[in-house]
């Protein structure tokens, strides 16, 4: 079965490149990012990101797409079942450790950080994750090329 089927009260922590999968309509990851999402929101609990990776995911946007792309994806992020997660110093520094002890890009960090705070499973295509070990639990997406 399926993570996002096992439990209506399953949390998800989005990496930015699951939004990014989302908002560029690919096909594989977009799929499974909208059932999250529909699950979200039949299940009245929002999918969860941190806003280092909103950053990332804004960034990204704007630098292959441009500003009015970028702007757009922030429009439709607020019409989305997702809640942005403030990052405050302690968050900071649990990231940072997780950086450092695993290897982690800056931004993935947080991600990571965030998903094992909350008990959540982190929706990434990213292998890197998997240097994290037992403590975090991904839901694996298809990887793709920019």
């Amino acid at each position: 079965m399926s993570p996002y089927l096992r439990s209506r009260s399953r949390r998800y922590v989005l990496d930015a490149n699951a939004l990014i999968g989302y908002f560029e309509g690919r096909l594989s990851v977009s799929e499974k990012v909208q059932r999250l999402l529909s699950e979200a929101i039949r299940s009245d609990l929002p999918l969860l990101m941190s806003a280092v990776n909103w950053g990332e995911v804004f960034y990204l946007e704007w630098r292959y797409h441009g500003e009015v792309k970028a702007r757009e994806a922030d429009a439709r992020l607020q019409e989305l079942p997702i809640a942005v997660i403030a990052v405050d110093r302690e968050r900071a520094t649990r990231a940072g450790a997780l950086k450092q002890k695993h290897s982690l890009g800056y931004a993935d960090a947080f991600a990571a950080e965030l998903a094992i705070e909350r008990g959540a499973w982190l929706v990434t295509a990213d292998p890197e994750f998997a240097n994290v070990g037992r403590q975090l639990a991904v839901y694996s997406l298809p990887r793709y090329e920019k």
